[in-house]
Protein backbone atom coordinates (compact mmCIF):
# COMPACT_ATOMS: atom_id res chain seq x y z
CA UNK A 1 0.00 0.00 0.00
CA UNK A 2 1.33 3.40 -0.97
CA UNK A 3 0.95 6.00 1.74
CA UNK A 4 0.73 9.74 1.12
CA UNK A 5 3.60 11.94 2.21
CA UNK A 6 3.48 13.37 5.72
CA UNK A 7 3.00 16.92 4.44
CA UNK A 8 -0.14 15.91 2.53
CA UNK A 9 -1.45 14.08 5.59
CA UNK A 10 -0.88 17.17 7.71
CA UNK A 11 -2.59 19.41 5.15
CA UNK A 12 -5.63 17.13 5.07
CA UNK A 13 -5.78 17.02 8.87
CA UNK A 14 -5.57 20.81 9.09
CA UNK A 15 -8.50 21.28 6.70
CA UNK A 16 -11.89 21.25 8.36
CA UNK A 17 -13.64 19.07 5.81
CA UNK A 18 -10.90 16.45 5.32
CA UNK A 19 -9.53 16.06 8.82
CA UNK A 20 -10.86 12.53 9.20
CA UNK A 21 -9.45 11.47 5.82
CA UNK A 22 -6.03 12.81 6.81
CA UNK A 23 -6.16 11.12 10.16
CA UNK A 24 -7.13 7.84 8.50
CA UNK A 25 -4.05 8.13 6.26
CA UNK A 26 -1.90 8.86 9.30
CA UNK A 27 -3.34 5.86 11.13
CA UNK A 28 -2.81 3.51 8.18
CA UNK A 29 0.73 4.74 7.60
CA UNK A 30 2.04 4.54 11.15
CA UNK A 31 -0.11 2.22 13.24
CA UNK A 32 1.87 -0.97 12.56
CA UNK A 33 5.29 0.58 13.22
CA UNK A 34 4.07 2.22 16.40
CA UNK A 35 2.30 -0.96 17.48
CA UNK A 36 5.54 -2.96 17.29
CA UNK A 37 7.45 -0.22 19.08
CA UNK A 38 4.92 -0.40 21.92
CA UNK A 39 4.59 -4.18 21.79
CA UNK A 40 8.28 -4.65 22.52
CA UNK A 41 7.90 -2.70 25.75
CA UNK A 42 4.66 -4.16 27.12
CA UNK A 43 3.78 -7.68 28.14
CA UNK A 44 0.94 -8.58 25.81
CA UNK A 45 -0.86 -7.86 22.57
CA UNK A 46 -3.85 -6.59 24.55
CA UNK A 47 -1.67 -4.13 26.45
CA UNK A 48 -0.12 -2.94 23.18
CA UNK A 49 -3.59 -2.47 21.71
CA UNK A 50 -4.64 -0.36 24.70
CA UNK A 51 -1.52 1.79 24.48
CA UNK A 52 -1.74 2.26 20.70
CA UNK A 53 -5.38 3.29 21.05
CA UNK A 54 -4.47 5.85 23.72
CA UNK A 55 -1.58 7.03 21.56
CA UNK A 56 -3.81 7.77 18.57
CA UNK A 57 -6.45 9.42 20.74
CA UNK A 58 -3.76 11.73 22.07
CA UNK A 59 -2.47 12.35 18.54
CA UNK A 60 -5.99 13.16 17.30
CA UNK A 61 -6.55 15.60 20.13
CA UNK A 62 -3.14 17.28 19.80
CA UNK A 63 -2.22 17.13 16.12
CA UNK A 64 -2.91 20.89 15.88
CA UNK A 65 -0.01 21.38 18.35
CA UNK A 66 2.50 19.61 16.09
CA UNK A 67 4.90 22.38 15.07
CA UNK A 68 7.00 20.33 12.61
CA UNK A 69 10.22 20.88 14.56
CA UNK A 70 10.82 17.16 14.04
CA UNK A 71 9.48 14.63 11.58
CA UNK A 72 5.90 13.51 12.04
CA UNK A 73 7.10 10.01 12.80
CA UNK A 74 9.45 11.24 15.54
CA UNK A 75 6.60 13.18 17.11
CA UNK A 76 4.32 10.12 16.96
CA UNK A 77 7.09 7.94 18.34
CA UNK A 78 7.55 10.28 21.28
CA UNK A 79 3.83 10.19 22.09
CA UNK A 80 3.76 6.39 21.78
CA UNK A 81 6.84 6.14 24.00
CA UNK A 82 5.36 8.41 26.66
CA UNK A 83 2.04 6.57 26.59
CA UNK A 84 3.89 3.28 26.96
CA UNK A 85 5.92 4.58 29.91
CA UNK A 86 2.74 5.85 31.56
CA UNK A 87 1.12 2.47 31.02
CA UNK A 88 4.13 0.62 32.43
CA UNK A 89 4.25 2.90 35.45
CA UNK A 90 0.56 2.33 36.09
CA UNK A 91 1.21 -1.40 36.15
CA UNK A 92 4.45 -1.21 38.12
CA UNK A 93 3.20 -3.31 41.02
CA UNK A 94 2.00 -6.02 38.67
CA UNK A 95 5.31 -5.94 36.85
CA UNK A 96 7.33 -6.38 40.01
CA UNK A 97 5.22 -9.38 40.87
CA UNK A 98 5.63 -10.86 37.40
CA UNK A 99 9.43 -10.40 37.53
CA UNK A 100 9.49 -12.41 40.75
CA UNK A 101 7.40 -15.12 39.12
CA UNK A 102 9.71 -15.16 36.10
CA UNK A 103 12.78 -15.38 38.28
CA UNK A 104 11.30 -18.35 40.07
CA UNK A 105 10.42 -19.97 36.76
CA UNK A 106 13.99 -19.53 35.52
CA UNK A 107 15.36 -21.16 38.65
CA UNK A 108 13.02 -24.10 38.22
CA UNK A 109 13.74 -24.56 34.52
CA UNK A 110 17.43 -25.41 34.21
CA UNK A 111 17.34 -27.06 30.80
CA UNK A 112 20.57 -28.20 29.14
CA UNK A 113 19.70 -27.77 25.42
CA UNK A 114 19.59 -24.46 23.58
CA UNK A 115 16.19 -23.36 22.36
CA UNK A 116 16.03 -20.19 20.22
CA UNK A 117 12.50 -19.33 21.34
CA UNK A 118 13.53 -19.78 24.93
CA UNK A 119 16.60 -17.58 24.39
CA UNK A 120 14.44 -14.84 22.90
CA UNK A 121 12.06 -15.15 25.83
CA UNK A 122 14.94 -14.92 28.31
CA UNK A 123 16.21 -11.82 26.52
CA UNK A 124 12.75 -10.29 26.71
CA UNK A 125 12.55 -11.07 30.40
CA UNK A 126 16.02 -9.67 31.03
CA UNK A 127 15.02 -6.46 29.25
CA UNK A 128 11.90 -6.27 31.41
CA UNK A 129 14.06 -6.06 34.53
CA UNK A 130 15.82 -2.90 33.35
CA UNK A 131 14.88 0.48 34.79
CA UNK A 132 12.31 2.18 32.56
CA UNK A 133 14.69 4.66 30.96
CA UNK A 134 17.29 2.00 30.12
CA UNK A 135 14.56 -0.28 28.80
CA UNK A 136 13.26 2.45 26.54
CA UNK A 137 16.73 3.27 25.20
CA UNK A 138 17.49 -0.42 24.68
CA UNK A 139 14.25 -0.93 22.73
CA UNK A 140 14.81 2.09 20.53
CA UNK A 141 18.45 1.25 19.83
CA UNK A 142 18.45 -2.56 19.70
CA UNK A 143 15.02 -3.48 18.35
CA UNK A 144 14.10 -0.36 16.38
CA UNK A 145 17.71 0.27 15.29
CA UNK A 146 17.29 4.02 15.62
CA UNK A 147 20.41 6.20 15.58
CA UNK A 148 21.27 7.98 18.81
CA UNK A 149 20.35 11.40 17.41
CA UNK A 150 16.79 10.20 16.64
CA UNK A 151 16.50 8.64 20.09
CA UNK A 152 17.70 11.93 21.55
CA UNK A 153 14.84 13.74 19.78
CA UNK A 154 12.29 11.21 20.99
CA UNK A 155 13.45 11.07 24.59
CA UNK A 156 14.73 14.65 24.92
CA UNK A 157 18.03 13.30 26.25
CA UNK A 158 21.62 13.99 25.19
CA UNK A 159 23.37 11.53 22.90
CA UNK A 160 26.11 10.98 25.51
CA UNK A 161 23.57 10.09 28.18
CA UNK A 162 21.83 7.73 25.76
CA UNK A 163 25.07 5.95 24.93
CA UNK A 164 25.81 5.51 28.63
CA UNK A 165 22.28 4.29 29.31
CA UNK A 166 22.47 1.80 26.43
CA UNK A 167 25.88 0.57 27.59
CA UNK A 168 24.60 -0.03 31.15
CA UNK A 169 21.49 -1.74 29.80
CA UNK A 170 23.56 -4.13 27.68
CA UNK A 171 25.82 -4.96 30.63
CA UNK A 172 22.83 -5.70 32.87
CA UNK A 173 21.21 -7.87 30.21
CA UNK A 174 24.45 -9.79 29.70
CA UNK A 175 24.63 -10.48 33.43
CA UNK A 176 21.00 -11.62 33.51
CA UNK A 177 21.51 -13.90 30.53
CA UNK A 178 24.70 -15.40 31.96
CA UNK A 179 22.83 -16.42 35.06
CA UNK A 180 19.80 -17.64 33.05
CA UNK A 181 21.76 -20.09 30.88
Amino acid sequence: MVHPEDQLILELISSTDKKDVGFRYLLNKYKERLYWHIRRMVQSHEDADDVIQNTFIKVYRNIHNFQQNSSLYTWLYRIATNETINFINSRKNLKIESVDVLTNQLQVRQEVHFDEDEAIEKLRKAVETLPDKQKLVFHLRYYDELPYDKIAEITDTSVGALKASYHHAVKKIEEKLKSAF
